[in-house]
């Protein structure tokens, strides 16, 4: 009976993950500009890598394939807010200016 709960929270969670991937690509193609696209990506896809990986670590059991997975949690959780930061920044000094609707119709 256990095992039955573990493995449908286990599917629950990593369907969910599938989600927020799919609507962090949702928001990279539709989104109008650079930091609205790093935005989507920087919120949406550290959180269903998580989903997923916290999935995957109650399918593997309190073992040592657990802790490698609370590792890459945590890496994820601390890489991504700082990749979104340090790409923002870059382009703003490369001259990427954000997306108004007074200049919708200029080349991003």
């Amino acid at each position: 009976m256990i095992e039955w709960l573990i493995n449908g929270l286990a599917a629950v969670l990593i369907l969910a993950g599938c989600g927020f991937f799919l609507a962090g690509t949702i928001g990279l193609l539709r989104l109008p500009d650079f930091y609205c696209r790093v935005h989507a990506t920087t919120k949406c896809d550290p959180v269903g890598a998580v989903l997923i990986l916290t999935g995957a670590g109650l399918l593997s059991g309190p073992d040592l394939g657990a802790i490698r997975i609370l590792a890459l949690i945590a890496l994820i959780v601390i890489t991504s807010p700082t990749a979104g930061h340090a790409l923002a920044r870059a382009g703003w000094h490369a001259g990427h200016r954000p997306w108004t609707r007074e200049n919708r119709d200029e080349p991003q």
